[in-house]
């Protein structure tokens, strides 16, 4: 497979600051109008490279929504097998803490750390949203050559001596909780067909405009995390796009 185009790569950066842009002009609406859902923990996990401060204005946002949310406190997240097994941790004494089932929100790396910890405590868990999740890269080449050598220097593994450290489920195994994968077609650094799974009743993709980096400040993102957020895991449906939505992106 593929990395990412090679345009979307070089105009990350610059996507990236226009969706800062963009969620000044729209914070106040999204607030408003985004619907009302039962408070409940959520732990965020942020990207590679990324730490609490990336994922600052995306728990702020839940926040102001009448969430419980919760950074994962270990820095920067720099692909160490050790910061899993601590965000782990960090997971089930908050959720032992807490008496509620915790929804788990990861951006890219993050996510596919927070796949992993459904996969330990599938009870404790009431739903895993995912922001450019290359949880489905199982081998080198569907990465920004760029940002896969700063994985192997950061982490000192390759992606595939860091997805053997991660228990891999069969192959198209959906996680036994409602899933949402939000990707963009035009992901500067990952391939964007490493961050979907196949849809069941409780697991679906849902396709934004923006890039990799952006994701946690994206107004269209942070639209469709509470939209989903809103759900009752016991009566849960599928992302019911706007017509807008569904013009910009017909073969999502």
């Amino acid at each position: 497979m593929s990395g990412p185009q090679l345009l979307d790569s070089l105009t990350e950066l610059p996507r990236t600051v226009i969706e800062v842009g963009l969620l000044t002009g729209h914070w106040m609406g999204l607030v408003r109008n985004a619907p009302a859902g039962e408070p409940h923990p959520v732990m965020v996990l942020p990207g590679f490279m990324g730490g609490d401060d990336s994922t600052l204005l995306l728990r702020r946002f839940l926040t102001r929504l009448g969430y419980k949310p919760f950074p994962w406190l270990q820095g920067t997240n720099t692909g160490n097998p050790r910061q899993l097994e601590e965000a782990v941790l960090r997971f089930y004494r908050l959720q032992h803490a807490t008496g509620r089932k915790v929804t788990l929100i990861g951006q890219s790396l993050g996510g596919v750390y927070a796949r992993e910890i459904a996969r330990q405590f599938p009870d404790a868990v009431r739903m895993v949203i995912t922001l450019g999740s290359p949880y489905r890269a199982t081998a080198s080449g569907s990465t920004s050559p760029v940002v896969e050598k700063l994985f192997e220097h950061m982490s000192g593994m390759t992606v595939e001596e860091m997805r053997a450290q991660v228990p891999q489920p069969e192959e198209h195994e959906n996680l036994p909780m409602p899933a949402t994968s939000i990707y963009s077609k035009a992901d500067g650094v990952v391939h964007w067909t490493t961050c979907i799974e196949d849809e069941t009743d409780i697991s679906e993709n849902i396709r934004v405009w923006g890039s990799h980096s952006g994701m946690a400040m994206n107004p269209d993102v942070l639209r469709i995390v509470a939209d989903r957020l809103a759900q009752d895991p016991h009566n849960w449906e599928r992302f019911k796009p706007s017509a807008c939505h569904r013009l910009l992106y017909p073969d999502s």
